[in-house]
């Protein structure tokens, strides 16, 4: 049995890792952390979160130091901001522990990507340089040794589940750069109150053009330029990205479906779709992401739809703590 912390328990990642964990077989959640400032520490996480009530009545502890947790945990859970997690991964690390962080704190290795997309200067270069990426149906032979996981974003993950696969088959046209245009639900910008993410202010926009943060993540990954433009919806929870493509001179419809399915046939959290293209319903509160494809000529368009708080982040982060510590890849996900 693995002893775990989840800090940041408190948000709507937090609180879909609480779920998780709780019914885990071999995980013991040990605290529920948030940090010391919050206005939720002391509270019941099924006072905040109903759902949860007589099943996670765990408090809210205020994290005040590291060394509090470090010697009583095995895992630790990172549902923080970015600069909280670039400062207290480095302790949990120092301290043995193995570490899944959901911010972007340690996805991109380069300084420069931190100082101008998230505003601090990255002092932990060591662990930067050791963080493997968690793409988990790419990176798994990586997942199995690491000791500090960056779990990736909600976008940067269904972008580059639509794309890997064509790109390693070799059948896209660099000339041409592929263009994803994404929309999440309101929830990826966190539990916080805010008037711009207010459901009743919310109207479907496009944001962050040509500068969000996803975008150098998205192309680091890849190894490819792209397209990237977000999408704020007036809906909850979910992200459908539309990306668009230019096939290589002769590329058959047949050797892009052997693309996906050479990709995906034995990684069960990736549906592919034959005939229909996948849609929200299919897997808001399900930790899948939904691939379709339809293609005209040289043209081609691939549908990919997930829970942004789920395979965009917290059911993701389980399933690669279950890849990393030699369980069942689907184990307490479905």
């Amino acid at each position: 049995m693995l002893n775990t912390l989840i800090v940041g328990a408190s948000g709507y990642a937090g609180v879909e890792l609480a779920t998780y964990l709780n019914r885990h077989p071999h995980m013991n959640i040990t605290a529920l952390a948030v940090s010391a400032q919050s206005p939720d520490a002391g509270k019941l996480l099924s006072d905040l979160h109903p759902q949860l009530k007589g099943i996670v009545d765990l408090p809210l502890q205020p994290l005040s130091s590291v060394d509090e947790w470090a010697d009583k945990v095995d895992v630790v859970f990172l549902a923080t901001a970015h600069e909280v997690s670039h400062d207290l991964a480095p302790a949990f690390l120092k301290a043995g522990c193995v570490v899944f962080d959901l911010s972007g704190a340690f996805r991109v290795k380069d300084d420069a990507f931190y100082t101008e997309y998230y505003g601090f200067s990255h002092q932990h270069a060591d662990w930067l340089d050791q963080a493997v990426y968690g793409l988990a149906e790419w990176n798994h032979a990586q997942i199995k040794d690491a000791q500090l996981v960056a779990v990736p974003g909600c976008y940067p993950t269904a972008a580059q589940l639509a794309l890997k696969p064509l790109l390693k088959a070799g059948l896209l046209n660099d000339a041409q750069w592929p263009v994803i245009n994404a929309t999440s639900g309101v929830s990826g910008a966190g539990r916080k109150a805010s008037v711009k993410t207010s459901f009743c202010e919310v109207s479907l926009h496009a944001y962050g053009v040509f500068n969000h943060r996803h975008h150098p993540e998205i192309v680091a990954h890849l190894g490819t330029p792209v397209i990237f433009t977000p999408h704020l919806g007036n809906f909850p929870r979910g992200i459908l990205a539309t990306v668009t493509c230019r096939l290589n001179a002769g590329v058959t419809q047949q050797q892009v479906a052997d693309a996906f399915h050479e990709a995906y046939h034995d990684k069960p959290l990736v549906r592919l779709y034959d005939k229909d293209l996948p849609a929200l319903k299919g897997v808001v509160g399900l930790p899948f992401c939904d691939l379709g494809f339809a293609m005209k000529g040289e043209h081609l368009i691939v549908v990919a739809a997930e829970d942004n708080l789920l395979k965009g982040a917290s059911s993701q982060a389980v399933q690669c703590l279950n890849i990393r510590f030699g369980f069942p890849e689907t184990l307490s996900l479905i």
